[in-house]
C-alpha cells in the first residue's frame, strides 16, 4: 500500500487530487454536501492510481506471432 501511494505520480494523478480537494472545499463552503460524493470518487482514483494515466487510456498493443496473419 505504501508503494502504491508514493510511486508513479503523474500529472493526471495530481490533477485528480487537486480536483478532489476543490470539490471538498466547495462542499464545505456552499453547504452542498453532494459534492463530497464526487470528491470521494476522485480521491479514490488518486489513492489507488486508477483511471487514465499518462498513456491517455491507451490499450497495450499486442505483438502477433509470425505464424498469425
Amino acid at each position: 500500500m505504501k508503494q502504491l501511494l508514493f510511486t508513479n505520480w503523474h500529472i493526471m494523478r495530481w490533477l485528480r487530487l487537486a480536483f478532489a480537494l476543490f470539490l471538498f472545499s466547495q462542499a464545505y463552503t456552499t453547504q452542498e454536501w453532494f459534492f463530497i460524493i464526487f470528491g470521494l470518487f476522485f480521491l479514490f482514483q488518486v489513492v489507488f492510481n486508477l483511471g487514465c494515466g499518462p498513456n491517455a487510456c491507451a490499450l497495450p498493443t499486442s505483438k502477433k506471432h509470425q505464424d498469425e496473419h
